[in-house]
Order: structure tokens, then sequence, then C-alpha cells
């Protein structure tokens, strides 16, 4: 075991090492999970630095603690202090920044030592071996130099470690390792890494039902590695634990490490500890376990068997797109999607009563025969005196929008019929309106209202790709499915860009809902996926108030004039600081430095990632 300067908090009895997010919340959760209780972990993806699990009202909050390169330790934008010890200090006298006070530490249980990464072994030999080496030194001169020179050496070490590891196969070219990866076993999951430039830049290439996908890894102005949109790593390998570990934007998790070229068949092991001189262990034959059966460790130690992919099981919880519920009216090959939307009125029966009603008339439940049976169908209903055309032109355009869009959060329109009156024929989601759901149901949890959002903000993102502006969206235009299943409805002022348009310009103010629009769309009528972002950031506040209106009491001047202040809505008592941090950057005044959705959809992703277990 290496010894105590490995790790300044290995002493600290409320200290676990190396474990997950999860592993925190079930520690705090078992110890009664009381206001202020704590521990400290090791951080998985800052080099050298901590995480601090703190609870506070049922819920665990966690915050990254940075090692600079001066040694000393912060909380992003906080204070910094020697050790990690005299932070926990600090913070027990002081929040600062924290949900509360650390009260209570909750200390390992009896024989339990702090977890350490299988890489924190090998990384100290390899300090060890650099500064023998590089410096000449020994004994007493080289313990001093290693524990003066740490954080640097680290960096040094942990930087260039991927180049010992089987996964990394140095400047090759992307047909080379698509070639690679394909021969021998071809499991899903197996992957390898690639040098793409001098820049420091790399490919991810992984194996996904006989294809070769291509992920790249950049390199950031800090020096931080991730791909697009992805989560920020320090070194290549903390980047390869953590996608072995969860998809996260990837298709699937990382399995099996591609084997060099020349090593004498994919069936290798390794040895589980350095070797004496520090150098990285050397391969060993292992007869009879294929490494593809067993359960990949990014680090590449010692590999016992273990249950293979399919007996795990899918690491992802199955999303409502994967089941049943998502099928597409036209799913069914006999069943031709029309090019006209015109519906036959013989096939359609209405029900008695109203689901809602607006301006242009009313909604009703319905069936429509099908070739497979009766679709359970919301209708739009003009009223019968409504011979205004403006009315039904935006009908009509809304048919237009909702004809060209296929996905499983939004709604899809079925078609339009002319008869008694004219009508919008829609899917059906019984659950209604999510505001009005929430409003009703206080017992949903954070977990789930937080799926509930990033399934919106899935919607948001494919109507971004396919350059379309909502322009309405809001908790009332979110209609639930089931109580874990959201879809995006009301395309009545939804615009569609053309390729070389960003934005679309209003002729004039109109009726708008001000209270969710981003400022660019009051002062100068500018309409874009960016200011969907801005109304998203108000439909998730809707949503973690259960449902509440938002800026309470306000008119829309006021509003217009607190956002100019540069005040924003205070966080809602159930919203995460997580959530409520995205919530603040959706709000974001100048359009150019607000997220997108590719960008909104992935945080909301890794968040929902870590709070299921």
């Amino acid at each position: 075991m290496a010894s105590n300067t490995a790790n300044p908090a290995n002493h600290l009895p409320y200290f676990f090492g190396n474990i997950t997010r999860e592993d925190a919340e079930e520690y705090l959760m078992q110890g009664g999970a009381s206001d202020g209780l704590y521990l400290l972990r090791q951080s998985r993806n800052y080099l050298g630095g901590f995480a601090l699990s703190l609870a506070h009202g049922r819920k665990v909050h966690h915050y990254t603690i940075e090692r600079e390169l001066s040694g000393s330790y912060a909380i992003a934008g906080g204070k910094s202090h020697a050790s990690p010890a005299e932070l926990v200090k600090y913070h027990s006298e002081e929040a600062d920044g924290l949900i509360c006070l650390l009260r209570k530490p909750f200390n390992r249980p009896p024989g339990i030592e702090p977890k350490t990464g299988p890489f924190e072994d090998l990384k100290e030999n390899l300090i060890r071996e650099y500064v023998k080496q590089t410096w000449n030194l020994q004994g007493h001169a080289l313990e001093q130099a290693i524990i003066s020179q740490k954080p640097q050496l680290e960096k040094l070490i942990a930087t260039t470690a991927h180049e010992k590891m089987p996964w990394f196969h140095g400047r090759i070219s992307r047909e080379e390792s698509e070639h690679r990866i394909l021969v021998g076993s071809r499991n899903n999951g197996k992957f390898l890494i690639r040098e793409r430039d001098r820049n420091g830049s790399y490919a991810l290439c992984l194996l996904n039902d006989g294809k070769v996908l291509h992920y790249r890894i950049d390199r950031d102005k800090t020096g931080k590695l991730s791909i697009p949109d992805g989560k920020r790593f320090d070194t290549l390998w903390q980047l390869v634990e953590h996608y072995s570990y969860k998809p996260d934007g990837l298709l699937r998790v990382l399995t099996t490490p591609c084997p060099q070229l020349g090593s004498e068949s994919d069936n290798f092991g390794f040895n589980a500890h350095p070797s004496p001189s520090g150098t990285l262990p050397k391969l060993q034959s292992t007869i009879g376990h294929p490494l593809e059966e067993a359960p990949f460790n990014p680090y590449v130690l010692q590999r016992k068997r273990g249950p293979t992919e399919e007996e795990r099981g899918d690491q992802r919880e199955a999303l409502p797109m994967d089941t049943e519920v998502y099928e597409s009216p036209y799913a069914d090959p006999d069943e031709i999607k029309p090019k006209n939307v015109t519906l036959d009125r013989k096939l359609l029966t209405l029900e008695e009563g109203e689901l809602g009603s607006g301006n242009f008339g009313t909604v009703k439940k319905g069936f429509y025969r099908m070739k497979k049976g009766a679709k359970p169908v919301a209708v739009k209903i003009l009223k019968n005196e409504s011979n205004d055309p403006a009315i039904k032109d935006e009908l009509l355009r809304e048919a237009n929008v909702m004809q060209q869009l296929d996905n499983p959060y939004i709604v899809r329109m079925i078609g339009i019929c002319e008869a008694e009156a004219w009508m919008l024929v829609m899917e059906m989601a019984e659950l209604g309106p999510l505001n009005r759901f929430l409003q009703k149901n206080r017992h949903v949890t954070e977990k789930n209202i937080t799926e509930l959002v990033h399934q919106v903000s899935m919607g948001m993102k494919y109507l971004e790709e396919n350059n379309f502006v909502h322009r309405d969206l809001a908790a009332r235009n979110v209609l639930l499915v089931t109580q874990h299943y959201a879809k995006i409805s009301d395309f009545g002022l939804s615009k569609a860009l053309s390729a070389d348009e960003n934005y679309y310009k209003a002729q004039s103010h109109g009726k708008w809902p001000v209270k969710w629009y981003a400022p660019e769309c009051m002062n100068f009528y500018k309409f874009s996926s960016k200011s969907d972002v801005w109304s998203f950031g108000v439909l998730m506040w809707e949503a973690f108030s259960y449902g509440q209106k938002p800026y309470k009491g306000m008119k829309g001047g006021e509003v217009a004039q607190m956002i100019e202040r540069g005040e924003r809505m205070e966080r809602p008592e159930v919203c995460p600081t997580e959530v409520y941090s995205l919530m603040k950057l959706c709000w974001t005044y100048n359009v150019d430095d607000r997220p997108g959705f590719v960008a909104v959809e992935l945080r909301l992703r890794n968040y929902y990632y870590d709070i299921s277990h």
C-alpha cells in the first residue's frame, strides 16, 4: 500500500475514498440523512480533488472540491484552504455557499478503509520511479521531493498514464481503428482511444451492434477533456472510468478494451499490482477467461469472471421511447402516412364533455379508427361561428408544423378533419397538462419531476436540430401520457426556420405569454431555439414549484424590468441546487452566451443518471 502521502484525507474518519455519488447518498441515507450530515469522497473527474456530500431536507447535495496548483483546496468560487480537513472545519462554522452548515460527520463503519481507486497504487509507484530516475534521489530526499511537488507530479503522471493502457492505440487513422475493433470478438461496448492530432484531441471508437461509432474528445482552454457537451475530465483514464460506469450520452457503456495488435489474442488479463520497479504491469495470458466475458475495469487491473453485459442488464432505465406507449400511429406498415392530412369523418367518433377550451374553440376526447383498431385521440375543434379566417389559418399552420414532426416527446398529429367544424386530431395524453397534474399531485418525487423535464428537453433538442422554434413552451403545453411520460404540445405559435435562418422575427407584438419570454423576444421580437431555452428555464421552475404560476402577482412590464435589473426568480423549495443552477443558465441575458438544447439536455441527462440508482 502506498504511504499516506498518497492522500491528504486518508486519516479523516469521514473520508470514504473513491466511492460513487450513489454510494455516498446511500451511506448518508443509512445514517438518517439529518440536516448537516456529511461525508467526504474522492472526486472522480478532478485530479487530486474531492467531493463533499451533504444531507439537507432529506436530499443529498454534492459539492466539488478542486485542488489548486498551489496545493490548496477550494469549492469552485469559494475560499482556499490548506487541506480538505481545514475546508471542512471552515464550513462547519460558515455555510458560505453551501445549502447548510456541516453539522455532523458520517464516519466510516468500523473496519472499513477509504476505498482506493485501482489507479492510486499504480500512480504512487510511477511518481516514485519518475522522481528517482529524473532527479536521481533516494531515501528521505526522495520522499521530501515527492511531498513538495505532489500536485505537479500527479498531473504529469496522470496525464500520460493512458499511454500505458491497452485501450490507448496512439496515432492511428479512423480506418485502422475500425479494422482493429472489428478483428476478433465483436462484443457491444468494445472500444479504443486514438490520437487525432498533436493538439491534444482524441477519438473514442466504440462498437455498437456491429458498427464502430467515433466520438471526438476535445481539450478545452483549461486543459480538460470531454466528448462534445459531455462531462469534463482532467485525464483520459478518468473519462474511461466514467463511461464504463454509465453511458451518459454515449449509446452504451464501455465494456472491453480492444487489444493492441501484436498481443497474442483477445484472451489476456493483468497483474493486480504494479511490479516493485514501479513500471506498469506486464500482460499475462489468462487461459480460459476471455476478456470479453469479464466486467470491465477501466484501469485494466486483475480481472475476475463476472456477469456478461446481457446478464447485468442495461444500466440505463428504459425510456418511454423504448416502450409500446411510443408507437407512432403510422408504425404499422399498412398504415401509410397520408400525403394530405385529411381524415375521414366517418372514422372519427367524439365523446361528450370537453377536455379544455381556448380562444379557438374546444378540445374533446375521441377515437379514430385505424387498421389496427381505434386510437384514443384529442380533437381541437374550431368554434362553428368562427368564420374568422385568421383562426382557421392558425389551425392549418399548426397542422402544417405538426405534420413534419415525429418524436417520442412531441404530441403527434393524426390529421385534419373538415366536417361540421374544422378539427385538428392529435394523439391523446390522458393525464393532461403538467402544471395541473403537479398542482393536484404534491407527492410526485423530485426524481420523477427531473425525469419529465429531461424528456421535454429531449423533445426540444429534436425541434432545435430540425430548425423549429416553439415560441409557447410552458408547463401548460406539456401533456402527460403517464406520470413518467411527457410530450410537448401546442404548436400554434411555432415557426419552421429555413436552413440559413437561426431566428424568426415577428412583425409586431402579439398576445404573447411574456412571463415565459426571453429579453430579445420582448425588445427586438426575435425568436430562436435559444429563446425557447429561456422559456424552458421557466417551465423547469413551474415543474419544481408543483405547477405554481411564475412571477406570481406581477404584471408583464414588471417582469421585464426585474429581468433588466439582473434579478431572477428564487429557487423553488424542493428544487435541487444543480437544477436551479441550470435554470439560471437558461436565463442568461445575452442570447449568444445562453446554452442551446444540446447542452441543456446533456446536463439534465447527466443529473438524472446521477440521481437514478
